[in-house]
C-alpha cells in the first residue's frame, strides 16, 4: 500500500515539476496585468501571419504524412518486398534524428548552390513544408502498423474471394478496422507539426511577416525584450496543444468503445 502511494506521488511530483510549474508560470506571467494585454500582443499583424503560416503548414503536412502514413503501413504489414526491413528503419529515422541536422540538409540540398538549388524552396513556404513533413513523418506509420498487424488478414482474403476489388476491400474492411489507429496518428502529427522549431527555423530563415511561424515568433518576441508577445504566443500554442490534448482522449475513448 505504502509503495503504490509512493509511486503516485513521485510520478505526479515529477510531473509537476517538469510540466505543471512551467506551463503555470507561463500562464501566469502571461494574464498578471489581464487578458487584454496578452490578447493585444497575439493579435499583432506578425503575430497573425506566424499563426497563419504555421496552420498551412500542418494543413499541408498532417493529410500528405497521413496518406503515407497509411501507404507505408500497409507495405510494411502487407506486402513482402526486397528492402522492406530498411524502408522499416528508415521511416523511423525523424524520431532518431536531430531536427536542426534535417533544416541544414534542406539548407545544403536545396539552397542556393545546392544540388536541387535555385527553386525558391529554402527561406519560403516549400522549404519549411518539406521540413515539417519530415519532422511529422512517423506517426501514422507507427500507429497504423501494430493494428494492422492485429487484425491479420483472414477477412480481407474472405473478401477477395467473394470477388472484392482491392479497393473495396480496403474500404470496408480495412479502413474501418485501423481508422482509430489512423485518427490517433493524426492527432500525433498535427501537434508534432504545430510545435516545430530546429528545422523550420534553419530552412525558413525567420522573416516576420513572411516565414516566421508561432514558434519562431516566440523566440523573436523574447530576444527582442518584449515579453508579453512571447509569454502571450506561448500560451496560444499550450492552447493548441491542450486542445489537441483533448482529441487525443476523444479518440483513445473511441478505439475503447470500438
Amino acid at each position: 500500500m505504502i509503495g503504490k502511494y509512493a509511486v503516485r506521488f513521485a510520478s505526479l511530483g515529477y510531473l509537476t515539476v517538469l510540466l505543471g510549474l512551467p506551463v503555470g508560470y507561463v500562464f501566469w506571467k502571461t494574464f498578471r496585468h489581464g487578458f487584454w494585454p496578452a490578447w493585444h500582443a497575439v493579435t499583432t499583424p506578425d503575430a497573425v501571419h506566424a499563426l497563419k503560416v504555421t496552420l498551412i503548414l500542418a494543413a499541408i503536412a498532417v493529410p500528405l504524412n497521413t496518406i503515407f502514413g497509411i501507404l507505408a503501413a500497409l507495405a510494411i504489414v502487407r506486402y513482402r518486398f526486397p528492402g522492406a526491413g530498411i524502408f522499416n528503419a528508415v521511416v523511423d529515422l525523424p524520431l532518431a534524428l536531430s531536427p536542426v541536422v534535417v533544416g541544414l540538409a534542406l539548407l545544403i540540398l536545396y539552397g542556393r548552390g545546392g544540388w536541387l538549388g535555385g527553386h525558391h524552396i529554402v527561406f519560403a513556404l516549400p522549404g519549411m513544408v518539406l521540413a515539417t513533413m519530415f519532422v511529422s513523418l512517423p506517426f501514422v506509420v507507427r500507429e497504423v502498423v501494430p493494428v494492422l498487424r492485429e487484425i491479420g488478414t483472414e477477412q480481407e482474403e474472405a473478401a477477395a474471394t467473394l470477388g472484392s476489388s482491392a479497393f473495396t476491400t480496403f474500404r470496408r474492411i480495412t479502413m474501418p478496422a485501423i481508422r482509430w489507429a489512423v485518427a490517433y496518428g493524426v492527432v500525433l502529427t498535427t501537434a508534432r507539426s504545430l510545435g516545430e522549431f530546429g528545422a523550420v527555423s534553419i530552412v525558413s530563415g525567420g522573416i516576420a511577416g513572411r516565414t516566421q511561424t508561432l514558434t519562431q515568433y516566440v523566440q523573436a518576441s523574447y530576444e527582442n525584450f518584449d515579453q508579453t508577445g512571447a509569454y502571450a504566443a506561448s500560451v496560444l500554442l499550450a492552447a493548441l496543444a491542450i486542445m489537441t490534448l483533448f482529441l487525443t482522449t476523444a479518440v483513445r475513448r473511441g478505439d475503447r468503445s470500438a
